[in-house]
């Protein structure tokens, strides 16, 4: 009995071992966070859309430092918010500031005019020149109605 217990600390001391010694690999940063869309109606043709609570707008970012090699933002309702009839005239937009909070670059998403329950937008991969934050924001109608944002740092 003592020579298996001894047998698999042995075991388990040179496994963590050789785990040390092997070289890390490359770490990389993400983010992933998530803002409630407050209800509200709007106006599409005469017709009166709301968009009842229970929906979350969620931006994903992905990189390392100021390269960044995934973002996302969309949508994503749940409860009563699934019932809703979409969001509609909507598009989604990528800012990045600086440290000092200035707005340097926005890539300005397509206005869809379609009605969707899930609007969604990836962004390309890109190299920031500022540290500082990127954030996402989601327009419907013309109004942005909820933004989400990370910090970018070293």
């Amino acid at each position: 009995m003592a020579a298996r217990y001894a047998l698999r600390v042995t075991t388990a001391v040179a496994a963590t071992a050789a785990l040390a010694f092997l070289s890390p690999a490359h770490a990389y940063a993400g983010a992933i966070g998530s803002s409630p869309v407050a209800s509200f109606d709007y106006q599409v043709g005469g017709v009166t859309m709301k968009v009842p609570t229970g929906c979350m707008f969620t931006h994903i970012i992905r990189g390392d430092g100021k390269k960044i090699t995934y973002q996302n933002a969309g949508v994503d309702c749940g409860f009563i918010g699934a019932l809703n009839s979409g969001f509609c005239n909507w598009r989604i937009d990528f800012t990045y500031a600086n440290t000092d909070n200035k707005t340097y670059k926005t890539s300005r998403g397509k206005t869809h005019t379609e009605c969707e329950i899930h609007p969604m937008r990836n962004n390309a991969p890109q190299t920031l020149p500022h540290y500082g934050k990127a954030c996402a924001h989601l327009h419907v109608n013309g109004v942005r109605r909820v933004s989400q944002c990370h910090h970018i740092t070293k």
